[in-house]
């Protein structure tokens, strides 16, 4: 198959774009977050391509992007005050909710499940193509299954091309890891991923405490063990870990570092920022850029800890996961 790479700021290919998924293609699309790999949400046979592309097992569930706030009980039911009150603080944006499916949605999006994610994106060129040609989309990151995250639409070609009918070009993505999964299908609302919502903000608008658990098996996209990984192994030490470890250092390693360390000529070394958004940002372009060089194994220096680096460390430790 030939993957066609088109231009989002050109409006007959996010035409086209929109012609592919309505003839039940795949097409890798931009959001706000991470690139997903898309697919007409009303059609189960074009959904179900998506795990065939991926080599995702069907029993994952997949997030649907809608074009606007009252698209909500068209998919969803069961929808509370809260979750109203929360789509209009931060939607379009990076909050996915989680809710319980209206009865008519295929079991195909929902991984056999009760519940579905939903959330309108920001991207302003994928909101146009959901908004001007009335779509639904089933969208999860746009890369083989529990590998990195594409950000950029030739991180999508180097691990999608071939498998898919095109890639829409919208540039470097915003916020460079996936959305907040907020689970508001229980008692107390629960983030079931962590993004770039904070619990706190969730919990501002709402009036009362979210639960975040560092450790949870929640089945939603992305939260298997070992996730978000580049093709070298990944390691992660503490600082004080890598000042022990650098005399090791050698040309077969990547080091990404927060914190300053003594010159040395040896690795490829790539300095992350000390702010956890922009960290976020640059993460998942990095570990490919650091994949891409001759190297054995990938070195990253954790970043600091805190409620605002949740998410990072949450991909951190998935990507650097191994059963052995």
């Amino acid at each position: 198959m030939n993957t066609l790479l088109l231009d989002a700021n050109i409006p007959a290919d996010v035409d086209l774009s929109a012609d592919l998924l309505q003839a039940g293609k795949l097409v890798a699309v931009p959001t706000e977050t991470v690139y997903g790999l898309a697919a007409d949400a009303t059609n189960p046979d074009a959904v179900r391509a998506i795990f065939t592309a991926k080599g995702r097992p069907e029993n994952h569930p997949l997030i649907v992007h809608v074009a606007n706030k009252t698209a909500l009980p068209r998919w969803a039911k069961n929808i509370g005050v809260e979750a109203y009150a929360l789509v209009e603080a931060f939607w379009p944006g990076p909050l996915t909710l989680l809710l319980h499916k209206a009865d008519h949605v295929s079991s195909v999006i929902s991984g056999g499940l009760n519940t579905i994610g939903l959330r309108m994106p920001s991207h302003p060129a994928l909101l146009s193509l959901l908004q001007r040609h009335d779509l639904a989309l089933a969208a999860p990151s746009a890369n083989p299954y529990k590998k990195l995250s594409p950000t950029s639409a030739q991180q999508v070609m180097a691990g999608m091309q071939g498998k898919i009918s095109a890639v829409l070009d919208g540039g470097v993505c915003q916020f460079g890891l996936e959305s907040t999964i907020l689970d508001m299908t229980g008692v107390k609302p629960t983030i079931v991923r962590a993004g770039p919502i904070s619990a706190q903000a969730i919990a501002k608008v709402i009036g009362r405490p979210v639960e975040q658990p560092r450790h949870h098996h929640a089945v939603v996209p992305g939260n298997v063990k070992a996730h978000y990984q580049p093709e070298k192994p990944l390691l992660c030490f503490s600082r004080e870990e890598l000042l022990l470890h650098l005399p090791l250092l050698d040309h077969n390693i990547a080091l990404l570092h927060v914190s300053a360390l003594p010159e040395t000529t040896k690795a490829y070394r790539f300095a992350m920022p000390a702010e956890p958004v922009e960290y976020a940002h640059r993460l998942y372009q990095t570990l490919f850029t650091a994949d891409q060089q001759h190297v054995d194994a990938i070195w990253c220096e954790l970043p600091p800890t805190g409620d605002a680096w949740l998410a990072v460390h949450d991909r951190l430790c998935r990507a650097a996961y191994s059963p052995s």
